[in-house]
């Protein structure tokens, strides 16, 4: 244990002394795995008194700032977009036109932990192929937008997202989607829950999870849950959301996020409401597999509540 805490606190003190532009502790994956590790707690009081007032809900996100690709290294046409959050913070993000001559709709696609918008594309470039045009974006503290994660910043984020589209000279305010994988889906539940959106035809989410202090005992244990709150999860939200059709896509394999957790949102909502659990997918694929015969099936779903 000695040897154990020692490099903890090396690690915490390396982070916390090592200041982002925004003036931010820089926390990465390695090192929260690190404190993951220990089971009997004195990690946690160690971390706590060195992040002292410090968000340490900041620990659950896992932002990058490199890009990639684009939309253009898949052939598409999209605009680049700069927008702002409720409370000013600049964000980023691209807007991909959808292939045909009049779009089915747009998708506002919110993206998961981890990464940039260059990591997510091939959530969505499939739906533009399909005749839907997308809005993918960065959070703050992630890809090109300004500031640094946090968790009622970033639901505000997912509102501004939706704000901005709706303002589009192109876009149907009539027929909107959304559309969030994994985290993504946390916050855009959140963030519909509280401000209903005129227009929104469905709301989509996969592979998400129902409780960010359950994902985080997953994760570490008591430890994990312990350094992070359940402070505007999505099981809190999806009871407050009716009238708009839900779907919830949940792969039986997946390894990040339990399936019971999918499952429990897909209870907690109200109808209309309808979930794929698909056998075989994971995290990222549940969609991708088996030739895309899920895809197929939601495009199927979103000509009926279109």
């Amino acid at each position: 244990m000695k040897w154990l805490v020692q490099g903890i606190t090396f690690t915490m003190l390396s982070v916390v002394c090592a200041q982002t532009p925004d003036g931010v502790a820089e926390l990465k994956t390695e090192d929260l795995r690190r404190l993951l590790e220990d089971k009997d707690g004195d990690a946690a009081t160690l971390a706590k008194s060195l992040l002292g007032t410090q968000d340490t809900n900041r620990l659950f996100y896992f932002p990058t700032h490199d890009i990639p690709a684009t939309p253009k290294d898949w052939g598409f046409a999209y605009d680049e977009v700069d927008f702002k959050s409720g409370d000013g913070t600049k964000l980023h993000g691209w807007f991909l036109k959808a292939r045909g001559d009049r779009p089915k709709g747009t998708v506002v696609f919110s993206h998961g932990n981890a990464g940039s918008i260059g990591h997510h594309l091939g959530f969505v470039m499939w739906l533009a192929e399909a005749g839907y045009q997308v809005f993918i974006y960065d959070y703050r503290g992630f890809g090109e937008s300004d500031g640094a994660v946090n968790r009622e910043g970033m639901v505000q984020d997912v509102s501004a997202a939706f704000e901005y589209v709706v303002k589009r000279p192109d876009v149907d305010k009539e027929k909107i989607v959304s559309y969030g994988h994994s985290l993504g889906g946390a916050k855009s539940v959140t963030a519909l829950a509280r401000k209903k959106l005129e227009g929104l035809r469905a709301i989509i989410i996969d592979g998400t999870f129902s409780s960010y202090q359950a994902m985080a005992r997953v994760v570490g244990g008591d430890l994990g849950a312990s350094l992070i709150t359940d402070e505007l999860s999505p099981r809190e939200s999806m009871k407050q959301i009716t009238q708009t059709p839900l779907l919830v896509i949940h792969g039986d394999k997946d390894q990040v996020v339990p399936l019971a957790q999918g499952k429990e949102l897909f209870e907690l909502a109200n109808e209309p409401k309808t979930m794929f659990e698909v056998k075989g997918g994971t995290h990222g694929d549940s969609l991708a597999r088996d030739g895309g015969a899920y895809r197929k099936r939601m495009l199927l779903w979103l000509d009926e509540v279109m």
